[in-house]
């Protein structure tokens, strides 16, 4: 967002419906990864489905479901004004802490794993840090477009905005969630340094952030930090155990191959590489669409960040701006985050790839979030006219 540039307020209408056209190229990426995400979950899935539940199409339909449905929301919020979310800005924060501070309470909800990240109610489980995640882009955008002038203060800036982050990314790591910690973080930071603080407070944040984080590893508050790095230096070190993933995920990149084997054709999907449709299913993209496969679908993250970006240079104020820089900045580095990870060039942090690795209601708040882009999109066909 140029700070040099006087943005138009948006005017205010009575109507609770966005006008003008949606941005059909931001679209067109979204639909285009919405199905390829789909269609290699199914292909990922369906042995370790029909081993495991007795139906190959267990993960797929569940999928089809949520990324129709998700769509339909999608669509539905493009419409909405964007300015209606601001009113929620500070109750949604206020949830997403309380669901995070229930989560400490509550024994883990998940079997087979110690990580309190899961609540689960009936059918549904959702993780809180999916909601914790909006909820600071939401928070942020709007408290930096209200109170713009006070951003090269130290005791708004930098204190107050940091307190907030630091409760949630405080919350989400005690959980043993080390990705989303490292992504509320990142969205924080990136929203603060785009909201104009000044640079010398930049870098004494990410030391400070950088400072504190190696300091829970080390002093043991964050243990399982250590014993990932320990692995991701040399996974061959327990092949059988903590680096078993890893070394499969490898194995799987390898066989790709520059061509790739051919969609269906994975050989590591066949319970070799756990659980392949979730944090790992970019392994079996490689794998199966080799290496020109797995650059094609990297560029089409690129450039659906690319043209997040542009909706948010382009959009009416200084909130829309904002909000449209968080939620892409969102996708950008979640998907960077799990193709490091995939690739061993960063620890294993179990980070999901988004549009591809299977969960329903994290692929709904996704949509949604596209959908309040596209929103932004309108506004921007409005300012040309």
């Amino acid at each position: 967002m140029d700070q040099g540039k006087t943005v138009r307020p948006q005017k205010k209408s009575n109507s609770f419906l966005m006008k003008g056209k949606l941005d059909l190229g931001f679209l067109s990426l979204v639909c285009i990864l919405l199905v390829t995400g789909v269609t290699m979950l199914f292909s990922s899935s369906y042995a370790y489905a029909l081993t495991y539940f007795g139906n190959s199409y267990h993960f797929f339909l569940r999928q089809l479901m949520f990324a129709t449905v998700g769509f339909v929301i999608m669509v539905l919020l493009s419409k909405v004004d964007y300015h209606f979310y601001r009113k929620f800005a500070w109750p949604l924060y206020i949830v997403s802490v309380i669901l995070l501070a229930i989560l400490l309470i509550l024994p883990p909800m998940v079997s087979g794993t110690d990580a309190k990240r899961w609540i689960v109610i009936g059918p549904i489980n959702f993780q809180p840090s999916e909601i914790a995640k909006f909820a600071i882009i939401l928070l942020f955008s709007h408290l930096i477009s209200a109170n713009y002038d006070k951003m090269k203060k130290f005791t708004f800036g930098v204190l107050f905005l940091g307190i907030l982050l630091a409760i949630v990314c405080a919350l989400v790591v005690v959980e043993t969630h080390l990705s989303a910690t490292l992504l509320i973080f990142s969205i924080g930071v990136v929203l603060m340094i785009v909201g104009g603080i000044k640079a010398r407070y930049i870098g004494l944040g990410l030391a400070s952030g950088v400072g504190l984080g190696a300091i829970a590893i080390l002093s043991g508050v964050v243990s399982y930090g250590s014993s990932r790095i320990q692995f991701w230096l040399n996974p061959w070190a327990d092949t059988t155990g903590k680096g078993y993933q890893t070394i499969q995920s490898l194995l799987a990149i390898g066989s790709g191959g520059v061509m790739g084997r051919g969609i269906g054709q994975s050989r590591q999907k066949y319970l070799w590489l756990p659980e392949p449709h979730n944090d790992f299913i970019f392994a079996v993209v490689c794998e199966e669409l080799g290496l020109i496969g797995a650059m094609a679908i990297i560029l089409l993250f690129c450039a659906l960040v690319w043209r997040g970006f542009v909706i948010a240079m382009r959009a009416p104020d200084k909130f829309g701006s904002l909000l449209a820089v968080g939620l892409t900045f969102q996708v950008g580095i979640q998907a960077v985050l799990n193709i490091l990870v995939v690739t061993n060039t960063v620890p294993n942090t179990g980070i999901s790839l988004p549009f591809f690795s299977y969960g329903g209601t994290a692929l709904l708040i996704l949509l949604a979030e596209m959908g309040i882009i596209l929103s932004i999109s309108r506004g921007c066909s409005l300012e040309k006219t």
